[in-house]
């Protein structure tokens, strides 16, 4: 796993200038998702659905700097119980702490292996810490050696891994903080990008008329600049990519040579505006640049596909533990939305085994009011359409087969109507089976959406929540009993 990679950072989507030599021959070995995204484009919330299989609404990190919620469980927690040994090195981003954690290995992985942005701060001295800090350090002179960076150290952390363990059952996450920002790595990297300008696509020249309002602050200054003239570079972020895929490279090695059986994922978290659209980082927003990530899954043994296959329809981050699950023989427990992605794998030609995926917002981080501060955001998107819906905003509907660079908003065209209210009626479904905390009529009734009249009790139902292995159940209100069966209850209208 990666930070910050959006889906072209990879020569194997179709990007050549990328130098990804590691990870294109992993798709040549393996499946291509060419149309995934992440459920919260920002580091913690989409790390903690990644990990446990729930939606940022209900694992608790709704924003950086927040934990998990207690009684949700990661992966680890349920597969270390089954004997499968699990170890997570590398980038957390889970512990409620700040942006390097808390140096605490979680409940589920082995403590022998555990070693976050903390622990590599803490085995440094002081100027080094500063040096750690500064992308400038990356071509000081003659730059860095590898060894000084945290993906190298994760990397040499996760071989030794492999070397002691690989004849057991296990989960390995290799998690690099790289190329997330200050970009270190061997100046040679950035060097192969001294001279690469990007391409000027059309949404580089975006000028948000009919976008919401929100887009257009976080947009601004870079809204007025010259776009007839635009040049956009990103020599560090480019270079620390191809820096990581060699790293990557190394731990992939490792694992043909020592368990050539194993299934292997690649992923990012979320990926990065660019100015597409005016818009840096990321946010709230379902844009490509930022919503769409890579995803490549090698399948292993009994769950494998044709190798250099790709599936080209939605497919999301919830849907990973689902599949770690299935793989390794384990049911899913009702708590998870998501579902296996083993038809896809297996047969990425054949049948979507989903027709949407969501996405949502709430903030970027609990300790500081930057990037818009609080902004609401749901989304549902399928292969050819997406619709954001913004609560306090105005909101977005996009069709890609007509507009793939996404620069008209067709929300109040009446030929999209009836397919953007098919698709708000299945984003609000999807909001009452997960007990999306932030669900209501304000989300029902768009200014756009007249099918519905507000009302106090929204839908009218109460939802019990399902369990998970291990969990107690939760118990009846009427009766104090364990309740059985989860199912909707239909709230009596009052007289």
């Amino acid at each position: 796993m990666e930070d910050t990679t959006r889906y072209d950072m990879l020569g194997c989507d179709g990007n050549k200038a990328m130098h990804t030599p590691n990870l294109d021959r992993l798709a040549e070995e393996g499946v291509r998702f060419s149309k995934a995204y992440s459920t919260q484009p920002v580091c913690g919330p989409a790390r903690s659905c990644i990990f446990t299989g729930l939606y940022p609404h209900a694992t608790g990190v709704i924003a950086n700097s927040m934990a998990l919620t207690q009684g949700v469980k990661t992966i680890g927690e349920y597969l270390q119980p089954k004997g499968i040994h699990c170890a997570y090195i590398g980038k957390w981003h889970l512990d409620g702490g700040d942006y390097f954690g808390n140096g605490v290995c979680p409940p589920g992985y082995d403590p022998a292996y555990w070693f976050d942005m903390r622990l590599y701060l803490d085995g440094m001295q002081e100027a080094d810490r500063r040096r750690s800090r500064k992308k400038s350090t990356s071509v000081e002179g003659d730059g860095i050696d590898a060894s000084f960076t945290y993906g190298h150290q994760v990397c040499d952390r996760a071989l030794s891994f492999l070397e002691k363990h690989h004849d057991e059952d296990f989960f390995l996450t290799v998690s690099l903080d790289e190329p997330h920002g200050p970009y270190l790595c061997p100046k040679q990297y950035i060097d192969m990008y001294e001279d690469y300008v990007m391409p000027v696509t059309p949404d580089y020249k975006d000028d948000l008329r009919d976008k919401p309002e929100l887009e257009k602050l976080w947009a601004a200054p870079r809204l007025h600049e010259d776009k007839e003239h635009l040049k956009p570079s990103q020599k560090y972020l480019f270079g620390c990519n191809s820096f990581a895929d060699s790293e990557l490279g190394r731990v992939v090695d490792a694992v043909d040579r020592l368990c050539p059986g194993a299934m292997v994922v690649f992923t990012s978290d979320h990926g990065c505006g660019l100015d597409s659209h005016s818009l840096a980082m990321k946010g709230p927003s379902v844009y490509e640049a930022i919503a769409h990530i890579p995803l490549i899954v090698r399948g292993g043994e009994g769950m494998s596909a044709k190798g250099g296959s790709v599936y080209s329809h939605v497919a999301s981050h919830v849907d990973l533990v689902p599949t770690f699950l299935d793989y390794f023989g384990i049911e899913q427990p009702p708590v998870l939305p998501g579902r296996s992605m083993r038809s896809a794998i297996e047969h990425p030609e054949g049948e979507p085994y989903r027709q949407y995926v969501y996405c949502e917002f709430h903030r970027y981080e609990i300790d500081h009011d930057g990037f818009g501060g609080l902004q609401f955001m749901r989304a549902i998107i399928s292969d050819r359409y997406k619709l954001a819906e913004f609560l306090t905003d105005s909101d977005e509907f996009f069709d890609l087969a007509k507009d793939p660079y996404e620069l008209r908003n067709y929300l109040d065209d009446p030929d999209h109507a009836e397919m953007r209210d098919r698709m708000h009626e299945k984003l609000m479904g999807m909001m009452n089976d997960t007990r999306d905390p932030y669900r209501g009529y304000q989300w029902t009734c768009r200014p756009w959406y007249t099918k519905k009249e507000k009302n106090w009790e929204c839908d009218g139902f109460t939802r019990q929540r399902p369990t998970g292995p291990g969990e107690e159940r939760q118990l009846d209100y009427d009766t104090g009993m364990p309740i059985t069966e989860f199912v909707r209850f239909k709230i009596k209208p009052k007289k």
